[in-house]
């Protein structure tokens, strides 16, 4: 009787233990959702473009993840930042010097680059405008200068480096400051044949003599890459404090890109910084004698050379 009795008996639902249970699971479930749509708010904010340029940004959200991923604090610099290294070596046959480092506890070597844009962006301070870094690489310039909170636009054709570029946009936390392009700066709008080398890809250049001139004996692969010109992605109101060019001898087409942009009268027109490597822009059917002559038609008449990088600003 009392077995057929616990049978019939109605089970009670909203008892205050199962109320109690329910409110604290849902309590669970809200942190859980609310933590979730903070982690990953540093990639979705590069879904809204800084600049509203003619061509999309690239996509870091869903573009693949590349690894591995080796990625240290840079030594020695003023504002410190980590930045994630492409692939420089095999390994681990050729490991590259600074994943020796990061084996041995050490942080990264200062690339000569980022303590140049970080002095001369230091004497800009509180002034409005951004970076324009043409070919980032991996972000070690673009990088240098978002950690100080100027915002930088970046130009990158190399897919496996705009991987790494998307990871430094992450460790870093500036994904509302660096916009990045698949795409090579000229001076016009289309494709263009770009040479990469297995295991070097900091020497991609749109020459194959200049890509494999330090490196000869590395496999060459030949990719389609979109060009745009600067003056066509900066606007007009848009101000610019500071351009950083390294192309591998490509460097008098992007200028000629961007001569609107280098026109503007002195106080507006941005600080200069290119490499001028003459065997790389011979490779390239361009001379250094022919950039600076571009250069004083649009009134850069003070150059300085800082080893094979030229310095340029306006003057009177």
């Amino acid at each position: 009787m009392a077995n057929s009795w616990r049978r019939n008996q109605q089970i009670k639902i909203f008892t205050p233990k199962n109320l109690l249970l329910f409110f604290f699971t849902s309590l669970l479930l809200l942190i859980f959702l609310y933590l979730t749509s903070q982690t990953q708010q540093p990639i979705k904010s590069l879904k809204n473009p800084i600049f509203n340029p003619p061509i999309k940004p690239f996509n870091c959200y869903n573009s693949p993840q590349a690894y591995p991923i080796i990625a240290s604090i840079v030594e020695s610099v003023k504002y410190p930042f980590l930045f994630s290294l492409s692939d420089f070596g095999n390994l681990p046959e050729k490991p590259h010097k600074n994943i020796q480092r990061v084996l041995k506890g050490k942080p990264f070597r200062k690339p000569d680059i980022s303590w140049t844009i970080q002095e001369l962006l230091e004497k800009m301070k509180g002034k409005k405008g951004i970076f324009v870094d043409v070919g980032a690489n991996v972000g070690m310039a673009s990088f240098a200068a978002a950690v100080m909170g100027f915002k930088v636009l970046a130009f990158e054709p190399v897919f496996e480096n705009l991987q790494k570029i998307c990871e430094g946009i992450y460790f870093n936390r500036v994904g509302e400051l660096v916009e990045v392009y698949e795409a090579a700066a000229s001076d016009h709008n289309g494709n263009i044949t770009f040479h990469k080398l297995v295991g070097r890809l900091d020497n991609s250049a749109v020459s194959a003599t200049g890509a494999k001139l330090a490196f000869k004996s590395n496999e060459e692969i030949e990719v389609q890459v979109k060009t745009i010109p600067l003056d066509e992605v900066i606007q007009e109101t848009e101000r610019v404090l500071l351009i950083k060019i390294d192309v591998q001898g490509w460097e008098y087409h992007v200028l000629k890109g961007a001569s609107k942009l280098l026109s503007r009268k002195k106080g507006e027109a941005p600080y200069l910084i290119y490499e001028e490597d003459e065997r790389l822009l011979q490779a390239s059917n361009s001379s250094a004698k022919e950039i600076r002559e571009f250069l004083h038609s649009v009134g850069y008449n003070h150059c300085t050379q800082h080893g094979t990088d030229a310095h340029c600003t306006k003057t009177d």
